[in-house]
């Protein structure tokens, strides 16, 4: 199979989640961005975009309820580009009920959905239109906490780099006491072990630093775990690839999120970046959270 040369991007997912954001952050970054692009396009506008002399161009377009009727047709779009030797990546982008209810009301404008409704209407009948697209989407990103600079801080680090890798894993620390983290493709609980937190002398520290990962680490069952788990996810990641799924994210989760999530995360990257088809980053949610 040759190389694929050619990326193409579609932005979609909740109305008032970032889509603007996300387009802005892209066209900085050197992509070609096509906002508000009829579904039916996708085809026409992939085939005109791979003819150009450019060695690596990259297109993302923007695609949304705001073409109504004709955006019922976008799975089935999409599947007919993922048959072809295009490099397809589709980003949703996410948001609680109360984050979208306060930036359309800050904006004063209606939810594209609602009609004679309200807000919540519109964002509910919305969200039940989009579970296939949300499923069948690359990546999530859940924007319920991010203000655009962060939003825009997380696209360029996330689409901004060029990497030989074929999946890009992210692998994110959590607290289960602040919540789980919505995007999260598979979830992992590590309160099975000894809270460093209780250890007086380790209580100051986090996962990053080295006494609380020996501490960690050394606990009956921890690198047992660690080690099958990374075994387990080998098919899964084969898989992935098959299904032409790009992006994935490992949540590991501990009481605060400060401690063993940490340190189980940090043992993950160190075990998995050895594959040169995956592409890790870690990152620590709730690490200098109360």
């Amino acid at each position: 199979m040759p190389e694929q040369t050619h990326q193409f991007m579609v932005v979609t997912g909740m109305s008032g989640a970032g889509r603007s954001t996300v387009a802005n952050a892209l066209e900085d970054l050197g992509w070609y961005v096509v906002d508000n692009l009829p579904p039916q396009m996708l085809g026409p506008i992939s085939d005109l975009f791979t003819l150009t002399k450019n060695t690596s161009p990259r297109l993302a377009v923007v695609i949304d309820v705001r073409g109504g009727e004709l955006f019922g047709e976008f799975l089935s779009h999409i599947e007919a580009l993922r048959s072809r030797q295009i490099s397809l990546r589709v980003l949703f982008l996410e948001a609680s009920d109360s984050a979208l209810v306060k930036r359309f009301e800050s904006v004063r404008r209606p939810h594209p959905l609602q009609g004679d409704g309200t807000i919540l209407d519109g964002i509910s009948t919305e969200r039940n239109m989009l579970l296939g697209v949300r499923e069948s989407a690359d990546y999530v990103i859940d924007t319920s906490d991010l203000n655009i600079h962060q939003l825009s801080t997380k696209v360029s680090d996330e689409f901004g780099v060029e990497s030989s890798a074929r999946l890009a894993i992210t692998i994110q620390s959590f607290g289960f006491k602040h919540g789980l983290p919505t995007d999260a493709d598979h979830v992992i609980d590590m309160r099975f072990l000894p809270n460093p937190f209780w250890n007086e002398s380790l209580r100051p520290f986090n996962g990053e630093d080295q006494p609380v990962a020996d501490f960690v680490l050394s606990q009956t069952g921890a690198m047992e775990f660690i080690e099958n788990y990374v075994a387990a996810l080998r098919p899964v990641f084969a898989g992935y690839l098959r299904e032409n799924k790009r992006y994935a994210t490992i949540a590991v989760g501990c009481t605060g999120g400060k401690h063993r999530s940490v340190a189980t995360a940090r043992k993950l990257a160190e075990l998995l970046s050895t594959d040169p088809e995956l592409a890790i980053s870690v990152k620590h949610r709730d690490i200098g959270k109360e």
